[in-house]
């Protein structure tokens, strides 16, 4: 049974930064393009950055170029981690990681619909 587990989130006040982790159990992370959305309040769940297995390709959505930083680490904790500065009170949102089937994160790596693993999020709230 595959689980991810997010992790690194809290009340940061705005200009602070967070560290989000996730971690996986039930499969070999590292063979897997892994990605990290977020659910604003009243929001539909959007894009933030997508990982291959190799941690070489990175891809970001467009609006989230410059603040947020995905990377992992398959040597030691086989963790997929997001690296969010300069935070925002539009920041806030839960945070999700989600897993690919596959190591690349092609096609569609904005796409929720195509990864198949989901963590249960965790809470990121930025205040003003």
């Amino acid at each position: 049974q595959v689980q991810l587990v997010e992790s690194g989130g809290g009340l940061v006040q705005a200009g602070g930064s967070l560290r989000l982790s996730c971690a996986a159990s039930g499969l070999t992370f590292s063979s897997h393009a892994a990605g990290w959305f977020r659910q604003a309040p009243g929001k539909e769940r959007e894009f933030v950055a997508a990982i291959s297995w190799s941690g070489i390709g990175k891809y970001y959505a467009d609006s989230m170029k410059g603040r947020f930083t995905i990377s992992r680490d398959n040597a030691e904790n086989n963790t997929v981690s997001l690296q969010i500065n300069t935070l925002k009170p539009e920041d806030t949102a839960v945070y999700y990681c989600a897993g690919r089937s596959s190591g690349t994160y092609y096609p569609n790596p904005e796409d929720g619909s195509e990864y198949d693993y989901w963590g249960q999020g965790t809470q990121v709230t930025v205040s003003s």
